[in-house]
C-alpha cells in the first residue's frame, strides 16, 4: 500500500513553491519597469501595449505548458500577469460599450486584463471617437454575432475612421441568472435586455414559468436594477455580477450553447506578423459585372484563406457596395503583399483595416 503524504508537509511545500512565485512575479515586474525605461530611452512616447508580442507570449505558455493546468487557465494567468506588468510601464485606458458590465467589457478585460481602466461609451462611435482623439489608448467593439450576425455599425464606421483594428478577442456569450435571492422560489421578477431573455426562453418557461419576465435597455441595468430587491434576479455575464456583488445563482441558462460574438480592438498601432494572424481590407469595386469575382479571384489563385466577407450599401450610389474581408495572414507576408495588389487594381476603393494576432482562446 502507497504511503499518503502528510497535509502538514503538503502545505509546507505550497508555502515555499508559493514565496518562490511571489519573487519570480516581482522579477518579471522588475523587468518590466526596465523594458520601460529602455522605450523611453529610445524616444518612444506611445502606449508600451505590443498586441503581437503579447500574442506571441501567450502561444509560447500554451506551446510550454504540461499540465494539470489547461491551457486556458494558464494563459488567463499569464495575461493577467502581463496585464499588471504593464500597468506599471503604463497604465492603459480602454474605451468599451457601456455601462459597466456589459459583455463588451468582459471582451475587454479577456483581451487586456484587469489591470487597465476600463472607459464606458454608450454607442460605438462614441468609443471609436475616444480612440481618435487620444483620450483612450484603444477600444472594443462588437463585430460579430454567431447567432445574430454582422454588427453593421461598426463597420461602416471604418469607412470614415483612421483607426486601425489591432486584436481580436472571442467571447462565449454564457447568460446567467444573477441576485441575492438563495433559491428560484424566492424570485418573482427577472430583468435583463430584450434579447436575453429571448436568448434563454427555453430554460425561463421550464424553471420560472410564473415569474415576471421585464425587458430593460441593457443586461448591465438588469444586474443594477436586481441588486435593489432580493425578490428580483437578472440575466447578464459574469461581470455583471462582479461589478454589482451579486451571486450566480444558476450558470449558463442560455438556450444555444454555441452562441459567440467576435469583437474587435481598434487603435493606432499597425503590428508586426506574429505567423498566426488576420488581415482585414474594404474594398469598393462600384457596380460592374462580375465584381466580387475580380475581389475573391487573387486569394483563391494564391491559396489564401477567406475567412470573412460582408457586403453594405456604399451609400455613393444605386446598387454600389463595399465589401468588408478578412483573410488568412498578415499583409508584410510576401504571398498576402502579392494578392492585395493584385485586388487594388482591380477596384474602385481599397482600404487596409489592419493586420493583427488571431485570437488566442
Amino acid at each position: 500500500m502507497s504511503s499518503v503524504t502528510p497535509l502538514s508537509e503538503l502545505r509546507d511545500k505550497i508555502d515555499a513553491i508559493d514565496e518562490q512565485i511571489l519573487q519570480l512575479i516581482n522579477q518579471r515586474a522588475s523587468c518590466a519597469m526596465e523594458v520601460a525605461k529602455t522605450k523611453i530611452a529610445q524616444g518612444e512616447q506611445g502606449t508600451f501595449y505590443r498586441p503581437d508580442r503579447e500574442a506571441l507570449v501567450l502561444r509560447r505558455i500554451m506551446d510550454l505548458n504540461q499540465g494539470p493546468l489547461s491551457d486556458h487557465t494558464a494563459v488567463r494567468f499569464f495575461r493577467e500577469l502581463m496585464s499588471a506588468c504593464l500597468a506599471l510601464e503604463k497604465p492603459m485606458d480602454i474605451a468599451f460599450l457601456g455601462p459597466e458590465g456589459t459583455f463588451t467589457q468582459q471582451a475587454a478585460f479577456k483581451h487586456f486584463g484587469h489591470a487597465v481602466t476600463t472607459i464606458p461609451a454608450t454607442t460605438i462611435n462614441e468609443i471609436f471617437s475616444a480612440v481618435e482623439s487620444g483620450c483612450c489608448q484603444f477600444g472594443v467593439v462588437p463585430v460579430e454575432n454567431s447567432t445574430e450576425g454582422v454588427i453593421s455599425y461598426t463597420l461602416d464606421r471604418f469607412l470614415t475612421s483612421p483607426l486601425k483594428i489591432c486584436g481580436e478577442v472571442e467571447i462565449r456569450v454564457h447568460h446567467n441568472l444573477m441576485g441575492h435571492a438563495t433559491s428560484l422560489a424566492e424570485i418573482t421578477e427577472v430583468f435583463s435586455h430584450q434579447q436575453s431573455l429571448a436568448q434563454c426562453r427555453q430554460w425561463l418557461d421550464k424553471y420560472m414559468p410564473h415569474v415576471r419576465l421585464s425587458a430593460v435597455n441593457s443586461n448591465a441595468e438588469a444586474a443594477r436594477l436586481a441588486s435593489l430587491n432580493k425578490q428580483t434576479a437578472a440575466i447578464a455575464g459574469i461581470v455583471a455580477a462582479e461589478v454589482y456583488n451579486l451571486t450566480i445563482i444558476k450558470k449558463n441558462i442560455e438556450d444555444e450553447p454555441n452562441n459567440t460574438t467576435r469583437f474587435i480592438i481598434i487603435g493606432q498601432q499597425s503590428p508586426s506578423p506574429t505567423g498566426n494572424d488576420k488581415t482585414s481590407l474594404v474594398v469598393s469595386t462600384g457596380n460592374q459585372p462580375g465584381a466580387l469575382h475580380k475581389i475573391l479571384e487573387p486569394f483563391a489563385k494564391l491559396g489564401i484563406g477567406m475567412a470573412y466577407i460582408e457586403s453594405r450599401p456604399s451609400r455613393q450610389g444605386l446598387w454600389d457596395y463595399v465589401f468588408f474581408i478578412d483573410i488568412e495572414g498578415h499583409s508584410e507576408d510576401k504571398i498576402i503583399t502579392q494578392a492585395l495588389d493584385i485586388v487594388k487594381d482591380n477596384v474602385k476603393m481599397f482600404k487596409l483595416l489592419g493586420s493583427y494576432p488571431k485570437a488566442v482562446l
